[in-house]
């Protein structure tokens, strides 16, 4: 089955006229039709196979997270408020996946406007971890990941405000990368919080991220938070040896991650033997990062959400769904007068310490490591009781998140009796997604986890 493919695997069997385009997308649209009735991961699909193109990306299907505006497609945000929404625009990252010659295969379903890791606050149904149907795939950008894990599209476009792109890759046993804070552009992306809100690459391996990345990064004049620094190739930082950094592990004594660290210590092994120095290193309690996400998360969703009525969108603000509702008052009551100084000022200097931590860890650490998410994958209804659910499920993300760093999850264990994954967070400064694809892809092509490259090797 060519939907089995790797990104990579298809071009380079493209190029030899070892396949079709069209034998590719009939067998993508054959998996989809099969599988997505049960696990509910597109809400929109392409009708049939495009024309065959010559460049990079050759035509090849890639699913797209359902808050990009695209011209040929709706784009909801999950949310009923934008179900009849039609972009008149497209998004600069999916114009640029176009230009490349990728081809949008289907909107993925996603967590309503991206509030929650669980895409359970979908106002369209839950999606189902395709990995094992009775756990969820996390979120928000849930869709997306389960796509890439179920074989339903060959590569995927996610976004991640703190956890959003890594943690469902991490649930689902794929590849998630996010890169630094304005690498690629936010311009056409429907806001969650604007200030950390990074468009990036959910594949099947580091490499097929690698080439993504490639065409997804750049300078855009039409989002005035995107970066006007260069884009390196990123696949020119696959295998490469990693002997000569030094690589710092954190959040290994954080009380609660005993079972998952007993299962994702041994896989740090991996890296000595290949000559890096390993660590174990102290950094702040990834815990403070949980209110300030909460408090600056909640601010900017009630900013940003407040352009949403029914003169623009025909469906009125009664239309959110309870989680919406609930980010839009606990925002507005920290932006209140007498209430921003004691909820909102005080976040944004906890965020700088917070910040200021992984700065020092930087000045002796080339790259850190922690698990993604504090253990696998939970099962379906888990976030319905639990209000904080999100925060708690990206906890060891979001530091980096709100900082604005790179990185990448990737699958680090399997477990055989549920068939769940845990996933490695691989860290790095800003504008080093070198680093992070250098130490990944090593890791990767050094172990078999990644369920792609034990296929091909078994």
């Amino acid at each position: 089955m060519l939907n089995k493919l790797t990104l990579k695997q298809a071009l380079d069997q493209l190029e030899t006229n070892q396949i079709s385009l069209e034998s590719v997308w009939q067998d993508v649209l054959s998996s989809i039709k099969e599988q997505n009735e049960q696990l509910n991961i597109y809400l929109n699909i392409a009708k049939s196979a495009p024309a065959a193109s010559e460049k990079p990306l050759r035509s090849l299907p890639i699913a797209v997270k359902d808050n990009f505006c695209t011209t040929d497609f709706k784009t909801t945000a999950s949310s009923k408020l934008l179900v009849d929404f039609q972009p008149q625009f497209e998004s600069t990252v999916t114009q640029r996946l176009k230009d490349a010659g990728g081809v949008i295969v289907g909107k993925t379903n996603m967590d309503a406007w991206a509030h929650g890791s669980s895409t359970e606050t979908s106002q369209f149904g839950r999606t189902l971890n395709p990995r094992n149907s009775d756990y969820l795939p996390g979120g928000s950008s849930g869709g997306s990941a389960a796509a890439v894990a179920a074989d339903m599209c060959l590569a995927a476009l996610g976004t991640e405000t703190a956890g959003s792109i890594r943690q469902p890759a991490a649930w689902c046993g794929v590849v998630g990368f996010k890169p630094t804070y304005g690498r690629t552009s936010r311009y056409g992306v429907v806001s969650m919080a604007s200030s950390t809100d990074s468009p990036g690459p959910i594949t099947k391996t580091v490499e097929d991220a690698a080439i993504l990345l490639n065409h997804l990064s750049g300078n855009d004049a039409k989002d005035a938070t995107n970066a006007d620094v260069p884009v390196p190739d990123f696949t020119s930082y696959l295998n490469q040896p990693i002997d000569q950094l030094k690589i710092g592990v954190i959040y290994h004594d954080l009380p609660g991650l005993e079972e998952a660290w007993e299962k994702f210590a041994p896989q740090l092994e991996v890296f000595k033997k290949l000559g890096a120095q390993v660590e174990l290193a102290s950094a702040m309690d990834p815990r403070y990062a949980v209110g300030v996400y909460t408090v600056v998360q909640r601010s900017e969703v009630s900013s940003n959400l407040a352009r949403y009525n029914a003169v623009r969108y025909q469906h009125d603000r009664n239309t959110f769904g309870d989680e919406a509702k609930r980010r839009i008052m606990l925002g507005t009551h920290t932006l209140s007068k007498g209430y921003a100084d004691q909820y909102y000022n005080l976040a944004q200097k906890v965020r700088t310490l917070l910040i200021q931590d992984y700065e020092k860890l930087f000045q002796k650490y080339d790259i850190l490591i922690s698990l993604t998410s504090p253990g696998f994958a939970k099962k379906v209804g888990a976030s319905a009781d639990s209000a904080m659910f999100g925060e708690l499920e990206d906890m060891l993300v979001e530091v980096s998140s709100i900082g604005g760093l790179p990185g990448v999850s990737i699958p680090c264990y399997r477990d055989d009796e549920t068939n769940l994954y845990l996933g490695m967070n691989i860290m790095a400064p800003m504008w080093r997604e070198d680093l992070v694809i250098q130490v990944a892809d090593a890791f990767e092509k050094n172990t078999n986890w990644n369920s792609w490259r034990a296929d091909a090797q078994a």
